[in-house]
C-alpha cells in the first residue's frame, strides 16, 4: 500500500474498509491509531450511508503484532503518563468496538497478538485464515493480558483459556473458533474476493454475516480439542504453584513442555494472570473487565519485570 496514512480509510460501497497501515512494524498501534479508529467508528456510526465497517492490516505478515511495546518501554522508564493515556484509549476503543451498532467485520489474518486481538476479537464478525495465529502473549514479557483479553479467555471451554493466558502461546483458525477468537474461517486466497463482495453494491441488500458465510470453510484441525482432557484438569488449579505440579505429574509430555514454558515467566505475571482471569469469569460485562486490566496494567507497568521482560524479549533478545 503507497500510502504513509497510519490508518487507511476507504469506502466501498455501503462499507467503510479501515486498514492498519505500518507494515513494517506489523500493524503495531500506536496512540494515534488508536485515536483514528475512534474517530472512523464514530463516523460510521452517524454516517447513514455506512451499513458495516472492516478492518484488515497492511502488508502481508498479519493484521497487527499489539501495541507499540518499544514506546511502552520506553515510556516505562520515564514518566509513564503516555503510557496510561494509550491505554485509556485503546480500552475505550475496544469496548466500543464491542458494542458497535452496525456490522464490524475483522480480517484476523496472519499474527494478530494483544492489541491487535482487542481491535477485532471484540467485533461481530471475526475471520481467521489458515495463516493466523492469535495470542495474548503478555506473560512473556512479564506483563498481563489485557485490551479484554482476560475476559476472552475467562470464556473459552474448560480450562483452554488459562492455558493460553499463562503460556502467552498462539493459536491456528481451529483453535481460534474452538476458544471463541474467532467466529468463520476464510481461506487467505478468497479474502479479496470477500473484501470486494462486502463492498459491492449487489451485496447491500444481503446481510454482512451471509456474505462471509458465502467465503466461510472448515479450517486446516487444530490441537487444542484433543488436548482438553490434561488442560482442563491441570490448570483447574487456582494457584500457579499447584498448576505447574499438576502439570509435572501429568505424565503428558505436552504437559511437562507448558511446564517448562511457564517456569520461563515472570513469576509475579502468571499469579496476577490467573488471578485476574479468574475474577474476569466472574465480572458482569466487558467495561468492568477492562476497568480491572487498567487497574492491573498500571500496576504491573510499575513493576521492574516489565522493563526487563521487554529488554530481554524485544530489545536484546537475549532472553536472560
Amino acid at each position: 500500500m503507497n500510502d504513509d496514512r497510519p490508518v487507511v480509510l476507504e469506502t466501498r460501497g455501503t462499507c467503510l474498509h479501515l486498514t492498519l497501515n505500518r507494515p513494517r512494524a506489523l500493524n503495531a498501534l500506536s496512540h494515534t491509531m488508536v485515536r483514528l479508529l475512534d474517530e472512523a467508528l464514530t463516523r460510521a456510526e452517524q454516517d447513514e450511508s455506512i451499513g458495516s465497517v472492516l478492518l484488515s492490516g497492511a502488508g502481508d505478515r498479519g493484521l497487527c503484532a499489539g501495541g507499540d511495546i518499544r514506546a511502552l518501554h520506553d515510556d516505562a522508564r520515564a514518566s509513564g503518563r503516555a503510557s496510561l493515556e494509550f491505554w485509556r484509549d485503546e480500552y475505550r476503543l475496544n469496548a466500543r468496538i464491542a458494542r458497535f451498532p452496525k456490522p464490524y467485520v475483522a480480517l484476523m489474518d496472519g499474527i494478530v497478538m494483544g492489541g491487535g486481538v482487542g481491535v477485532s476479537a471484540h467485533s461481530g464478525i471475526r475471520v481467521v485464515t489458515e495463516r493466523s495465529r492469535v495470542a495474548m502473549p503478555e506473560t512473556a514479557i512479564g506483563f498481563v493480558p489485557d485490551v479484554g483479553g482476560t475476559r476472552l479467555l475467562a470464556s473459552a471451554p474448560g480450562e483452554l483459556g488459562t492455558h493460553l493466558a499463562l503460556t502467552g502461546r498462539s493459536v491456528g483458525a481451529a483453535d481460534a473458533v474452538l476458544c471463541g477468537l474467532a467466529d468463520h474461517h476464510v481461506p487467505a486466497r478468497l479474502l479479496p474476493a470477500l473484501i470486494e463482495a462486502l463492498g459491492e453494491p449487489a451485496g447491500q441488500d444481503a446481510s454482512v454475516a451471509g456474505i462471509v458465510q458465502r467465503f466461510a470453510t472448515e479450517p486446516p484441525a487444530g490441537e487444542l480439542a484433543a488436548q482438553r482432557d490434561w488442560i482442563d484438569s491441570c490448570y483447574a488449579a487456582d494457584s500457579v504453584e499447584e498448576i505447574l505440579r499438576q502439570l509435572r505429574e501429568s505424565g503428558v509430555p505436552a504437559a511437562h513442555a507448558a511446564a517448562d514454558e511457564l517456569l520461563t515467566k515472570s513469576p509475579l505475571a502468571l499469579k496476577v494472570t490467573l488471578a485476574a482471569v479468574r475474577r474476569a469469569a466472574r465480572l458482569d460485562s466487558l467495561e468492568a473487565v477492562l476497568d480491572q486490566e487498567f487497574r492491573v496494567s498500571s500496576r504491573a507497568f510499575e513493576h521492574p519485570d516489565f522493563v526487563e521482560g521487554v529488554r530481554a524479549r524485544i530489545i536484546d533478545k537475549d532472553n536472560e
